[in-house]
This record gives C-alpha cells, sequence and structure tokens, in this order.
C-alpha cells in the first residue's frame, strides 16, 4: 500500500459523518507505519473498542469504511474472510458495516469475519508449509497476498457502491 497522509485517511471515509471521520483516532505510530507490508489500513479505535477502521486504495485513491464488531459469540472458531489462514494465531469476529450513502442512512448493512485487529497483511505474509514435493512456496505466498488485496477492495467496494448486480 502506498503511504496516505492523516487528512487523506479521514477524508476517504465512505460510510461515516463528518463528525465520524473528524472524530477518527488514528493507530498508534501511524508516521512510522510500514506501508510497504500492509495490503490496506486497518485499526481499531482505542477510545472506542467496537469501532474500527479499514482503508484500502482502489485505484483512484484511498477509500475508508468504519466497521463495528458483533456483539454476540462465535460458537466455533471461524476463518478471516480476507486473509483465509486456516492456522490464525489471532481472534475472528464478526463486522457489521454500514452501507455508504442512502442505502446506509436507511440502515442497510454487510458483515465479514475479519482478524480482531486486522493482522491479514502480516498472516499472508508468513511463509506457509510446504504441501507436496516440489511446492513453490514463494508463489504460494504470492498468491495469499494478491487474494486478500483483492477479498478487501471487493469487500470495501461492495460497502460503497452496492451488491454487484447478479
Amino acid at each position: 500500500m502506498l503511504p496516505v497522509s492523516e487528512d487523506k485517511v479521514r477524508a476517504s471515509f465512505v460510510n461515516a459523518s463528518l463528525r465520524e471521520r473528524q472524530n477518527v483516532t488514528l493507530p498508534d505510530g501511524f508516521a512510522s507505519l510500514a506501508w510497504d507490508k500492509l495490503d490496506y489500513l486497518g485499526w481499531r479505535d482505542r477510545k472506542i473498542p467496537d469501532l474500527g477502521y479499514v482503508v484500502i486504495d482502489l485505484g483512484s485513491g484511498p477509500v475508508g469504511i468504519l466497521v463495528r464488531q458483533g456483539k454476540g459469540r462465535m460458537r466455533t472458531r471461524p476463518q478471516c474472510s480476507w486473509c483465509e489462514d486456516v492456522l490464525l494465531p489471532n481472534d475472528v469476529v464478526f463486522y457489521s458495516v454500514k452501507r455508504s450513502g442512502t442505502a446506509g442512512r436507511n440502515g442497510d448493512t454487510v458483515g465479514t469475519l475479519a482478524c480482531a485487529n486486522f493482522e491479514c497483511s502480516a498472516n499472508v505474509r508468513k511463509r506457509p508449509s510446504v504441501a507436496y514435493i516440489g511446492f513453490d512456496v514463494e508463489a504460494a505466498r504470492r498468491h495469499r497476498i494478491e487474494s486478500l488485496q483483492q477479498h478487501v477492495r471487493n469487500f470495501v467496494r461492495d460497502v460503497r457502491d452496492g451488491p454487484a448486480p447478479s
């Protein structure tokens, strides 16, 4: 991901009110983030623990969404829909997201299962285990990174534009 300024991050949120954008609490160490190791910028709000933020570049600049952690408990350990890591070292939670525009103002939401603290970029960069003789570990790692980027882009587009026509 390319570096993004604080002002651009605040302005990028498509499903947040002006007040919510102004009150965004940026992640600790924002000025020194390792942007080259991030596929998207995701963090939890320090002041409001159930609130999180996700920002990704969709080609025309950064697009951000405000996410809220669901209140219920999972009966089984879920898999992250974004990084799809089967050996997760972290928790996965359900996030509910208000759609942008009129749909969101009318209460339309969409949800996803994602790593609780948005550790996906680190998860997909871990060296996968060798599945069989001749398995290309680097190609598998690159594929996981590309898949993560695509999953997050699709989710953010869905929040911003609504469901794709079928």
